[in-house]
């Protein structure tokens, strides 16, 4: 689990389960979401990949080109499934203090508001 600030404040309170995939994917959903401007939900449903000794994995949704630039630059693409880990999270809107839930389709789960 993770608890983001943004100027000192809580802002994002998230977490990718699956041992060694729970760092990685932290940072990948992080990314979509501060720099692919990806909303919550979008930011935990992206593709993702999972870097280990065997060889990077590419889920489905990461395109061949994208594979074929990681193999030129010398990485070994692996097949692999059930690796990418489970996401949950919510945002705090700084201004209007409303919650925004996120959910990841992978695993089982969903966000409720009342």
């Amino acid at each position: 689990p993770a608890m983001v600030l943004k100027d000192g404040t809580p802002y994002f309170s998230f977490g990718v389960m699956g041992g060694d995939m729970q760092p990685q994917g932290q940072v990948q959903v992080l990314m979509n979401l501060l720099e692919f401007n990806m909303n919550v939900q979008e930011a935990g449903e992206a593709p993702r990949f999972f870097h280990s000794n065997r060889g990077v994995a590419l889920e489905s949704g990461i395109d061949d080109t994208t594979a074929m630039q990681l193999i030129d630059k010398g990485h070994q693409i692996v097949k692999d499934v059930d690796v990418f880990g489970g996401y949950q999270g919510i945002l705090i809107n700084p201004e209007t203090g409303m919650l925004q839930g996120g959910s990841d389709p992978r695993k089982d789960g969903c966000a409720i508001g009342y």
